[in-house]
């Protein structure tokens, strides 16, 4: 496999596991928000305000990754002269 075609399957690869890893975490924190909402009602709003506060901040790391890996695949700074 050459250099590009390895930097490639690379890239979808971390975009995949880095996908996995947030649907994960936030599915995991929503489970846990509605199981604390359910214990105590009157803490739901700022209970909201801090999941959504969250999601938005692994969802941010998602991005960042998404990013990091579509700057290998069109500016491989591996791949040399």
């Amino acid at each position: 496999m050459s250099n590009i075609g390895m930097m490639v399957f690379t890239c979808g690869f971390m975009i995949a596991i880095v996908a996995f890893a947030a649907a994960f975490g936030i599915s995991f924190m929503a489970g846990k928000y509605l199981d604390a909402s359910a214990r105590q009602p009157e803490l739901t709003n700022p209970l909201r305000t801090n999941v959504l506060i969250l999601a938005g901040l692994v969802d941010a790391v998602y991005l960042i990754a998404v990013a990091i890996s579509v700057m290998f695949a069109f500016v491989n700074p591996f791949a040399g002269n």
